[in-house]
């Protein structure tokens, strides 16, 4: 896709694949703020949603401008499950091919896959935040990851 054309809009929230690329960085830039400033529950939850929001630019990545909307498969999106995302973004073999040569990378996952959108109401504590940010947003970090494919 070219950057003069237009993206489609992100079917139910009407915004789109570069809105989520911002609101990915935005979400990730605030939690390291809120690490900082020792709110790590805020912290861990908003990492998390920073690749939620990674993970639904990989898929909006696949819609072509002028398609019909593909109402199944925003159904099947429409959820906050990121190794299902994950899945949706046509990206699990690719990141399981790359766990076999950056053990990093799977590590990462691994913590990352366990966030919810329940943990908005959890108390999870400064070393589940600290991983958590950091497996996010580290150079090699998940996120970074994510950014080759959206």
């Amino acid at each position: 896709m070219s950057g003069k054309e237009k993206l489609i809009p992100w079917i139910w929230t009407g915004v789109n694949r570069n809105e989520l690329q911002s609101l990915a960085e935005a979400r990730l830039a605030d939690a390291k703020v809120l690490l900082k400033n020792r709110r790590y529950d805020r912290a861990y939850y908003l990492a998390g949603y920073a690749i939620e929001c990674a993970l639904k630019a990989c898929i909006a990545r696949r819609t072509k401008r002028h398609d019909f909307p593909n109402l199944e498969l925003a159904r099947k999106v429409w959820m906050h499950d990121l190794t299902q995302l994950r899945e949706h973004a046509e990206l699990s073999d690719i990141m399981k091919e790359e766990f076999k040569t950056d053990r990093s990378l799977e590590d990462r996952w691994n913590i990352v896959r366990n966030w919810s959108e329940s943990n908005r109401y959890a108390t999870l504590g400064i070393e589940r935040a600290k991983s958590m940010v950091a497996a996010v947003g580290d150079e090699r970090g998940v996120l970074a990851w994510l950014r080759k494919y959206w």
